[in-house]
């Protein structure tokens, strides 16, 4: 333990990998931009005798937020593809869906039954019982419009 504290470079290095590890056993897509930074502050201290801990965390940080910077930024560039795209996105997985009017939409405001729940819908005015299609949502009002025929 005494020679991991006489060369802090080397226990930079060894909580880099540590890091790294643990991001492979419990993936996440983040501890892998920590582990760079505390490897880039392994690396900086071992080239630099003497390196004041103060600095030693200044650059983990910093080094850290450009990795991390660095990540989103190809992350965004680079999107992953996914099977189902609207997973997250409540709203948008309900456009397209026929709904009954369950409070007549009067002055373009009512709500119509989704499944179990009842939700605020605009659109024109329909009495109770109207099929409906949701075409949209602003906020968490559902756009609908009334079936054709």
């Amino acid at each position: 333990m005494e020679a991991l504290l006489a060369t802090p470079g080397l226990a930079w290095l060894i909580f880099a990998a540590v890091l790294a590890l643990a991001e492979l056993m419990m993936p996440g897509i983040f501890l892998v931009f920590v582990a760079a930074g505390a490897a880039v502050t392994g690396i900086v201290t071992l080239i630099i005798p003497g390196f004041v801990p103060t600095f030693q965390v200044a650059v983990f940080i910093v080094a850290t937020s450009t990795a991390v910077g660095l990540g989103r930024s190809w992350y965004l560039r680079n999107p992953v593809p996914s099977a189902d795209p609207l997973l997250n996105d409540r709203v948008a997985r309900l456009v397209g869906e026929i709904v009954t009017v369950v409070e007549p939409i009067a002055a373009g405001k009512g709500k119509v039954r989704v499944g179990d729940s009842e939700w605020l819908a605009s659109g024109p005015d329909l009495p109770v019982g109207a099929r409906v299609r949701i075409v949209g949502a602003v906020g968490t009002a559902l756009t609908v419009e009334p079936l054709a025929g």
